[in-house]
This record gives C-alpha cells, structure tokens and sequence, in this order.
C-alpha cells in the first residue's frame, strides 16, 4: 500500500462531492456513507467519511482532555472544532483528496482507506 493521495479520478461526481462535504459537519452523514452499500463503493466518498469520522474521534479526545483539564471550561471549544471541521468540508466540496496531517497517515497505514 502507498502513502500516497488517491488520484483524483473523473467520475468523482456531485453527489460524491456533496456526500463527502457534509460527512465532515455532520458526522452521522459519514456513518450512512459507510452503512450504505452504494456510497462506500465510491472511493472519493468513503475517504472522507473514514477521515470525518477519525477527525470527529480525535476531536472529541482531545475537547475532553481540555475540559477535564480546565475544569469544564473547556467544552466552549466544541463549537470552534466544528468551524474548523468547514475547511475539510470545503475541500471535500472542491472535488479534492484533503489530507490532514497526521491523521490521514494514520488511517491509511490501519488500511481503512
């Protein structure tokens, strides 16, 4: 297996873009994309539902280290992760393979993607 992006591939449709975009806002559209039969096939689709989910674990780790650490107040930092979660959905939406930096590493050498 490569360390490589995916090429992006010219049958990356809307729906594929679309799908992808929205698995990074809102998780749940990720764990339909990996449900269903239909969307997992798409390569472009279960990259970023995989990487959405990974981010969404990681992000959840680490706002509740915070707010463990700062006694609770911490947990005013959710909202800001969820702004972040738009620059990947961004890209998504531009038809791109994103990779975020460690965490793309690390899903593809689980061989996940």
């Amino acid at each position: 297996m490569t360390n490589e992006a995916p090429t992006p591939e010219s049958d990356i449709t809307d729906n594929d873009k679309l799908m992808a975009a929205l698995s990074y806002p809102i998780p749940i559209v990720a764990i339909v994309i990996l449900v269903s039969e239909t969307n997992k096939d798409r390569p472009f689709q279960k990259f970023h539902a995989v990487q959405a989910l990974a981010f969404w674990v990681a992000v959840t780790v680490i706002g509740i280290v915070i707010s463990i650490v700062t006694l609770g107040i911490g947990s005013l930092c959710f909202p800001v992760f969820w702004l972040v979660s738009l620059w990947p959905a961004y890209q998504a939406y531009q038809g791109e393979y994103m990779e975020i930096p460690v965490l793309t590493d690390f899903i593809r050498n689980q061989g996940w993607v």
